[in-house]
């Protein structure tokens, strides 16, 4: 991956020293332009000196030219240099050129080392835990036979494949033009050609049009929704900005036969690099790569969700699980459950390797595809065709030149998909108390621990759908503005199915929730079941606890309310009494939910005695309970601040919503007009 650069978008490391020929090395370094700063270094290189070989070291790995960066790290240590990332730098690069065990030789010896930086430490100790795993990854059986799509390759650079609708979409620098200084190779565009799986037909080739590709500027990897209507693409690097943190998503749509013109998203960040996009089979998850702060190394794999405006929010990041100290990008999620990404942080044979990420009994299994998909260069950008065979990109040896597209078929006798599905519908009271759909509402899958495992907006039928996994519980969260928050449990534990029992490579597996919702409407009592005190006493037994539990879930889902919590005795003592017993329990109540972690603040205690009876004459034992009840009613509510904000629309996954207001309704109109065109 010789253009290494438009992914990994590392900030240039400067080289404050006198030496003029350096100056000028170091300038060239800093404006990114790494190809240019490779020859300067080499005309000033002494070979005892750590900071010229150190400098150049950096130069080549910057462009992704680690192999020949190993002699010159080598000479900066044994000329003892100051940057202890030598040493790690170092060993990458042994591994890179098969060397393993001489790289652990490095990293023990930096690792035995006093005074030494805690982040370096961490990187050094990480890799040396993956190189004491290789041999383990190299031991694992595999049933992938790969093969260069030659008929498609050439001297230069494609990479990062996506199939839809008969087109094979990749990226390439295969019709030379203008020099990208920062490897020395051409800029990049992308490119489609007709294509039956591995079968291309090569007189169909053609790049996209202008408002995707420009001459000056490098176009990277593609990602499209399954109707083909909307791209997302990455755009950056023209090569006249300082360092290399000008890389963005930008999104067009396919409108009166032509491609709009392409626009940032809304979730780039200002200073960080952004690409490798990758929508999920249903177009409403966006995944990608970013350094952004707040990450946990380089490149980390982010993802975002399309709201019911169509544009992307709710950003975040996929976790330690996923996310290394060292760079992760390329993530795809195709339809059988896995996240697929490259990482140079996971045990692997060097450089970028090829991993899967599942899901299984609560926890995040990610497992090195192996070899021969995986190799000691860079492997990344995989795109299934089906189950058993897709596309990836490498520029190992053997190849046509830089990066090339490499087709694999997975003989795996044991293939078998099991998908696991929830999907059900958000509903609400009508006014004749019947349960209709509540549309663009957020819905949110959760584990044990409230971590979120994905979420979605509902479309104006209220439906959702969720991908859930084998052995696991979950807790399934929907909210609207205006509206309690709903909390209902769920698990896999007990329905997964035994593979070995099926006959198909495919099995989908579907649950169904639907999940109410209560409009939260000031002042109107809401009964809680089940509140229960002994005669003339107030203390909290614990099947009311239970039911108490229940409200203080409500008050934690729903921040912005606050509550008044009411008694109410039945007519059988005189007045005064049931006042001060109602008064008594609904304070034990209040003092119960207080103390699970609710702001006293947020709630008040009143006892009605027998002030507000239900039934008036009540006479069978029956009707006196429902008279002793317990009540909460809503007093202030701070409505919430939603992300639905306006603007540029970045997706397709858009419903109207019948309830909306009217600039709401017109934003709609708008899009449903573009749509239909």
């Amino acid at each position: 991956m010789k253009n290494i650069n438009r992914y990994l978008g590392l900030i240039a490391w400067v080289f404050w020293i006198g030496c003029s020929p350096l100056k000028k090395a170091n300038k060239s370094f800093e404006a990114g332009e790494y190809s240019t700063a490779i020859h300067q270094y080499q005309k000033a290189l002494k070979k005892d000196d750590p900071v010229s070989n150190y400098a150049l070291a950096e130069a080549y790995r910057h462009s992704n030219q680690l192999k020949k960066a190993e002699p010159y790290y080598k000479a900066a240590i044994d000329n003892h240099t100051n940057e202890e990332r030598a040493y790690y730098y170092y060993a990458l690069a042994l591994k890179t050129n098969h060397k393993e065990e001489e790289a652990k030789r490095v990293l023990n010896t930096y690792l035995s080392k006093e005074d030494t930086d805690e982040d370096v430490v961490l990187w050094a100790q990480r890799e040396l835990d993956n190189l004491n795993k290789i041999d383990e990854v190299r031991a694992q059986v595999s049933y992938f036979r790969v093969k260069n799509l030659d008929a498609l390759n050439t001297e230069y650079a494609e990479y990062s494949p996506v199939y839809n609708d008969g087109y094979l979409y990749f990226t390439s620098n295969r019709d030379g033009g203008k020099t990208y200084k920062g490897t020395g190779t051409p800029f990049t565009d992308i490119y489609r050609v007709r294509s039956k799986g591995a079968k291309v037909e090569l007189n169909t080739l053609q790049m996209l049009d202008e408002n995707i590709n420009d001459p000056d500027i490098n176009e990277g990897s593609i990602t499209m929704s399954d109707n083909g209507q909307t791209v997302i693409f990455a755009k950056a690097n023209n090569g006249k900005a300082s360092g290399t943190n000008e890389v963005n998503l930008y999104f067009t749509r396919y409108r009166n036969g032509q491609w709009s013109a392409a626009r940032p998203l809304s979730i780039n960040g200002r200073d960080s690099w952004d690409s490798t996009p990758a929508l999920s089979p249903d177009g409403t998850t966006l995944y990608f790569s970013s350094n952004r702060e707040g990450g946990y190394g380089g490149l980390d794999i982010y993802v975002a969700k399309l709201n019911r405006r169509g544009r992307w929010v709710d950003v975040r990041n996929m976790g330690p699980s996923v996310n290394t100290p060292g760079n992760e990008l390329f993530p795809y999620v195709g339809g059988t459950g896995m996240l697929y990404f490259a990482s140079d942080g996971h045990p692997g044979f060097g450089g970028l390797d090829l991993f899967q990420a599942t899901r299984n009994a609560g926890a995040e299994v990610i497992e090195n595809l192996g070899e021969p998909i995986n190799s000691a260069a860079d492997d990344f950008g995989l795109y299934l065709f089906n189950p058993s065979r897709g596309f990836f990109t490498s520029n190992r040896q053997g190849g046509m030149g830089d990066d090339d597209i490499y087709t694999f078929v997975n003989d795996d006798p044991d293939l078998k998909i099991v998908n696991y599905y929830l999907s059900g519908r958000t509903l609400t009271p009508d006014d004749q108390d019947q349960l209709v759909p509540l549309s663009n509402t957020k819905v949110v899958l959760v584990d044990e621990e409230d971590g979120i495992i994905d979420e979605v907006f509902t479309k104006v039928d209220g439906k959702y759908k969720f991908r859930v996994f084998p052995e696991e519980n979950y807790y399934l969260i929907a909210e609207k503005d205006d509206y309690f928050t709903t909390r209902i449990d769920f698990s896999t534990i007990g329905k997964s199915l035994d593979k070995a029992t099926l006959t198909e490579m495919v099995t989908d597996v579907n649950f169904e929730i639907d999940l109410p919702l209560d409009q939260i409407v000031i002042q109107k009592p809401i009964v809680l079941n089940n509140i229960y005190y002994d005669l003339d006493k107030a203390d909290i037994k614990p099947e009311a606890a239970k039911e108490l539990d229940k409200l203080v879930t409500i008050m934690k889902d729903n921040p912005e309310i606050t509550i008044e919590l009411s008694s109410h005795t039945d007519i059988r003592a005189d007045d005064e009494y049931n006042l001060k017993l109602s008064q008594r329990r609904a304070e034990s109540a209040v003092n119960y939910i207080i103390s699970q972690g609710i702001d006293k603040k947020r709630l008040i205690a009143k006892g009605y005695g027998e002030t507000k009876v239900i039934i008036v004459n009540a006479d069978t034992e029956l009707e006196h309970q429902q008279n002793r009840r317990t009540e909460f009613k809503v007093t202030k509510y701070d409505r919430r601040k939603t992300n639905d904000d306006e603007g540029e629309i970045e997706g397709e996954e858009v419903q109207k919503d019948p309830n909306a207001d009217d600039d709401t309704d017109r934003f709609f109109s708008d899009l449903d007009e573009d749509t239909e065109n």
